[in-house]
C-alpha cells in the first residue's frame, strides 16, 4: 500500500507480509509497482546505519545537484522517527516537514524524493536503518540542515532526553541560512 502524506511527494509504503508459522515473507521493492505509485528510481546505492543507543539523531542531510538523492528508508531493527523537510523553493510546502515512525515490526518504508532534507531519531537501542538512494554519495555535494531549527517546528519525540549527535550534525545551518537549495 502506498500512502501520500501531508507533503504528497513523500510516500509511506506498507509492504504486504505473507506470514505463517515459520515467520513471514515480504516483497520490499518491486520497481514497476513502486514507479506506478510515484516512487521514482533507479536506485544505485544501498546504505545501512546502526545506532547502539536510543535518541541518536542523524540529520538532517541532503545532497545538491548534480548528485541529489531520493531515498527509500526502512528500519530493519528497532524503531525510528523519520523526518523529511521540503527544500524545494518553488514548492507550496517549502520549509514544511512530515514525520513518521518506522519500525522493524511494521516493515513500513518512507520514500523521500530529491529536494528534501532527511533525518531520523532512534527510539530504541539497537536500531538498524537501511536505505536505497538514487545517486551515489558525493562528499562535495553533501549538505545539512539544523535538526532543531525553530522555523521547522519539528517535534522530535525525545521524551526529555538530549539527542546524541555527530559533530557535523551539531553545526548545520538553519533553513533561512541555506545557500544551496532546489
Amino acid at each position: 500500500m502506498f500512502q501520500r502524506l501531508a507533503i504528497p511527494d513523500v510516500i509511506l509504503i506498507t509492504p504486504k507480509r505473507h506470514g505463517d508459522a515459520r515467520g513471514y515473507f515480504v516483497e520490499t521493492f518491486r520497481a514497476n509497482s513502486f514507479e506506478a505509485a510515484g516512487v521514482v528510481g533507479p536506485f544505485v546505492q544501498d546504505n545501512q546505519a546502526y545506532s547502539a543507543d536510543a535518541y541518536v539523531l542523524r540529520g538532517l542531510h541532503y545532497q545538491i545537484a548534480p548528485t541529489a538523492q531520493a531515498k527509500l528508508v526502512t528500519c530493519t531493527s528497532g524503531r525510528i522517527y523519520d523526518v523529511a523537510v521540503d527544500l524545494r523553493q518553488a514548492s507550496p510546502t517549502f520549509g514544511q516537514h512530515v514525520g513518521v515512525e518506522l519500525s522493524a515490526e511494521t516493515g513500513q518504508q518512507l520514500y523521500v524524493p530529491t529536494g528534501f532534507a532527511h533525518g531520523y531519531l532512534t527510539l530504541t537501542p539497537g536500531c538498524e536503518v537501511r536505505y536505497k538512494v538514487t545517486d551515489y554519495y558525493s562528499p562535495e555535494d553533501e549538505r545539512g540542515l539544523a535538526w532543531n531549527d525553530s522555523e521547522l517546528g519539528i517535534s522530535w519525540p525525545l521524551d526529555g532526553a538530549k539527542p546524541i549527535l555527530s559533530g557535523k550534525d551539531q553545526t548545520h545551518p538553519t533553513l533561512s541560512a541555506l545557500e544551496d537549495l532546489f
